[in-house]
C-alpha cells in the first residue's frame, strides 16, 4: 500500500511520501537509543511538564487534528474532535500518575529490605492502525515516554500526516527529538526493525493476521511484545433490560467510528422473550441512520477507510446470506461517491458463515436469538476472539455470571465497551495479550527489577 492520504470520502488523493530509505531508519534509530540513554536520567517532573504541555497543544488545535483525522480515514469530524480531546485526556492521566504507579514497591520477605524498582527498557517499536489514528498512538506514546523510553512509530500507510502530526506535538511540548520518531514505512519494512538488537520491544495494535506476524517476528529475538487485535464482541440483551436504552446503545456501538473499531458490538445476543421488539427497534434505527459526508456534523454513518475495505465487507456479507442468514435490511455498497456501505443486519446466521466466525470491520450487525443466560454465554464465549463484551440485565445473577464466565478482556454491564486511561485495555484468545492504559499500561515495558538487601 503507498503511503499517502487518500480522502475515503471522494477517492481523491491528496498528498503522498515517499517511505524512508534503510539509511534513514538507520539515523532515527541511533538518535532513539542516544536519547534514551539521557532520557531514562530525567526526573518524572520535567517528563510531567512535557507531557502536559502536550495535552495543551492537542486541545489548542484539536480542530487541526480532527480535520487530518477525518480526511485521511473517514472519520465523522465530530468523533475526530472528541478523539483529540481523548489523547490529551490520556496525556493528563500520566502526567499525573506515572510517578505513584512506578514508584518502588516493599515487600516483605527474609532480607533487611525488599523492594521492586521498575526500570524502563528502551527504543519501542509501536505498530499502529488507521481506525483511532491518533488515539490509538496516543494511549501508548504517553505512558512510555513517560517511563522514560522512547518510541518509534510505524503507523497505517493512509494515515501519514496524522503520524507526523503526532511527532510535531512532542516535539512542540519539548520532548527531545529522539523520544518520538515517525517511521514513514511499508509493512514489509517491519521485520528487518525488530531484528535489530537495538529495539527492545514492540507493541502493535491491527489485525488477527498482523499480530500473528508481528508476535513471530518479537518472539523470533525473544523482545517483550503487547498485541491488541481483533474482536467479535458480543451485545447480550437479558428480559429485565431496559429495551429503549439497549436498543439506542447498541446501534451507536456497532456504528461508532463508521462501524471500524475492534471494540465495536458486532453480536447482538437477545433473549426471546424481547428479540421481537428488540429487532423491531433496532433494525428501524439502523435504517434511519444519516449517512454523508464525515464533515457534516449531521453525519451519523460516513466512509469506511478504503475501497478494499468495502469490497471485502460486502463479500463476507454476500457469504453469509448466501450460507442462509436472512438480511433485514442494507447489504450492499451504497450508489454514491466514496467507500461508502449500508447499514446492515443479518439474522438466522448459520455457524459456518463469515458472521458467525470472522469480524465484520464497518456497519454490519447480526443479531442471534437465545433462550436463557446459559445459552447467552455459551454463544457469546463460542468464538476464537475475546476483546469486550456488553451485557444488559437488572438480575444481579445474571450480572456476577456474565462477568465472571464471559470469556473477554472487559466486560461492561448496562454500557458499551470503551476505553478509558483509567481502566486497563486488552483482550484473551485471538483478541491478543498483554494490556494498554491505567497501571497495567505502563508497567508492561518496564524492566520489573527485584532488589533484595542482606
Amino acid at each position: 500500500m503507498a503511503i499517502a492520504t487518500v480522502n475515503p470520502a471522494t477517492g481523491e488523493t491528496l498528498k503522498t511520501f515517499q517511505p524512508l530509505t534503510p539509511a534513514e531508519i538507520e539515523e532515527k534509530i541511533q538518535l532513539a537509543v542516544k536519547t534514551f540513554h539521557a532520557e531514562k536520567k530525567t526526573p518524572f517532573a520535567e517528563r510531567s511538564k512535557r507531557m502536559n504541555k502536550a495535552a495543551e497543544i492537542l486541545e489548542r488545535d484539536k480542530e487541526k487534528f480532527a480535520k487530518l483525522m477525518t480526511l485521511e480515514m473517514g472519520k465523522p469530524y465530530k468523533a475526530a474532535i472528541a478523539e483529540a480531546e481523548k489523547c490529551a485526556s490520556g496525556c493528563r492521566f500520566y502526567a499525573e500518575n506515572a510517578e505513584r504507579f512506578l514508584a518502588d514497591e516493599i515487600i516483605e520477605s527474609g532480607a533487611k529490605k525488599s523492594f521492586i524498582r521498575y526500570r524502563p527498557l528502551g527504543p519501542i517499536l509501536a505498530v499502529m492502525p488507521w481506525n483511532f489514528p491518533f488515539w490509538q498512538v496516543f494511549r501508548f506514546a504517553a505512558p512510555a515516554l513517560m517511563a522514560g523510553n522512547v518510541g518509534l512509530l510505524k503507523h497505517a500507510s493512509n494515515v501519514p500526516q496524522c503520524a507526523l502530526a503526532i511527532e510535531d506535538i512532542f516535539l512542540e511540548a519539548g520532548f527531545p527529538r529522539g523520544d518520538f520518531q515517525t517511521l514513514l514505512i511499508g509493512a514489509k519494512q517491519v521485520d528487518a526493525i525488530l531484528n535489530d538488537p537495538r529495539i527492545v520491544a514492540a507493541t502493535l495494535t491491527g489485525s488477527e493476521q498482523a499480530g500473528i506476524e508481528v508476535g513471530v517476528s518479537a518472539a523470533k529475538r525473544i523482545k517483550k511484545v503487547v498485541l491488541e487485535l481483533g474482536g467479535s464482541d458480543p451485545f447480550i440483551v437479558m428480559p429485565s433490560a431496559d429495551l429503549d436504552a439497549a436498543v439506542q446503545t447498541a446501534v451507536q456501538a456497532r456504528v461508532q467510528n463508521n462501524g471500524q473499531s475492534c471494540i465495536a458490538a458486532k453480536r447482538f445476543i437477545v433473549a426471546e422473550p424481547i428479540a421481537a421488539e428488540f429487532e423491531k427497534k433496532f433494525v428501524e434505527r439502523m435504517k434511519n441512520l444519516r449517512i454523508g459526508d464525515p464533515f457534516d456534523e449531521k453525519t451519523e454513518l460516513g466512509p469506511l477507510a478504503n475501497p478494499e475495505a468495502v469490497k471485502s465487507l460486502d463479500e463476507d456479507v454476500q457469504k453469509t446470506i448466501k450460507a442462509g442468514a436472512k438480511l433485514l435490511t442494507g447489504g450492499h455498497p451504497l450508489e454514491r461517491t466514496g467507500n461508502y456501505y449500508a447499514p446492515t443486519v443479518l439474522t438466522n446466521i448459520p455457524k459456518d458463515s463469515p458472521a458467525y466466525n470472522e469480524e465484520f470491520f464497518g456497519p454490519v450487525a447480526s443479531l442471534f436469538r437465545v433462550k436463557d443466560v446459559d445459552e447467552a454465554i455459551r454463544l457469546a464465549n463460542d468464538s476464537r476472539f475475546g476483546l469486550g463484551a456488553s451485557a444488559w440485565t437488572k438480575d444481579d445473577r445474571e450480572r456476577e455470571r456474565f462477568i465472571n464466565e464471559l470469556e473477554s478482556g472487559m466486560v461492561f454491564i448496562n454500557r458499551m465497551v470503551a476505553s478509558d486511561p483509567k481502566i486497563p485495555f486488552g483482550g484473551v484468545k485471538h483478541s491478543g495479550h498483554g494490556r494498554e492504559l491505567s497501571a497495567n499500561g505502563i508497567r508492561e515495558f518496564m524492566n520489573i527489577k527485584t532488589v533484595s538487601i542482606a
